[in-house]
């Protein structure tokens, strides 16, 4: 069966002097990702010298709403330390969903087609922006970027099985203000 890799966090600083790291969660379902034993891919920054592929979480905690997590592999602080900013991959099957049927993973959402409430095509979904809020990447027939902020009262409907999101455009949102000269 296919698989893919989806980010599900990145390794913040030490705490304590026995390996373990807080984690910058970067997934819906942690309780799902860091489960003890659970081995995650592992890529160190760009001029780090950590070395491993993998990690293998050993144990997790909730420390005044951050992840602490020990893995297998960091045995000390120093090495803690040197995992510093490495992301924490997890490999699921292709078909797997998110246990939230309001969630998605990125690449359920790209490919899909972007319709407006009436049922005009405004383009497709290329990718996602994350941050403080979650954006979709709207490529418009005319080949144009748009960026839609991903909250139900912009995009109220994604199907998945009919490969489609709506989005509820207004002028300047995916479709472009009207032409000053055209109004007059």
């Amino acid at each position: 069966m296919e698989s893919l890799e989806v980010v599900v966090g990145r390794i913040g600083k030490p705490h304590g002097i026995r390996g373990e790291v807080t984690v910058d969660v970067r997934t819906d379902e942690p309780e799902r990702r860091y489960v003890d034993g659970a081995v995650l891919q592992a890529e160190a920054p760009r001029g780090s010298a950590f070395a491993a592929r993998t990690l293998t979480v050993a144990r997790t905690r909730w420390h005044q709403g951050v992840l602490l997590a020990t893995f297998a592999e960091l045995a000390d602080r120093t090495a803690a330390e040197a995992a510093r900013g490495v992301v924490l991959r997890a490999v699921v099957p292709a078909d797997e969903t998110p246990a939230d049927p309001e969630e998605f993973y990125d690449h359920q959402l790209v490919g899909l087609a972007a319709y407006d409430t009436e049922g005009t095509a405004l383009g497709e979904v290329v990718g996602l922006v994350h941050g403080a809020q979650d954006l979709l990447r709207i490529k418009t027939p005319d080949r144009r970027e748009a960026l839609v902020p991903f909250v139900s009262a912009l995009v109220p409907e994604v199907d998945l099985a009919g490969g489609r999101v709506v989005i509820a455009d207004r002028p300047g949102l995916v479709t472009p203000f009207p032409d000053d000269e055209a109004e007059q």
